[in-house]
């Protein structure tokens, strides 16, 4: 029987496991932005009553807006 680890082979795979400080995942997202979807149905003997679609952006202000030009 032959078992493989499932790990990087190089340091420059981006799916490659590293250490993230909470800190700088924060600064990341709020840098760049991210956007939260999420559907909810409630439902009652398999009719479907209500659905909610839900749909957040996550960015700081700096990164929506552009930098206004200096005259």
């Amino acid at each position: 029987m032959v078992t493989t680890q499932l790990a990087p082979s190089t340091a420059d795979d981006p799916l490659a496991y590293r250490p993230v400080a909470l800190v700088d995942l924060l600064d990341r997202v709020l840098g760049t932005g991210v956007v939260i979807t999420g559907d909810i149905t409630l439902a009652i003997a398999d009719i479907d009553l209500v659905r909610i679609s839900l749909r957040a952006l996550v960015a700081s202000v700096g990164a929506l807006v552009p930098p206004e030009v200096a005259s």
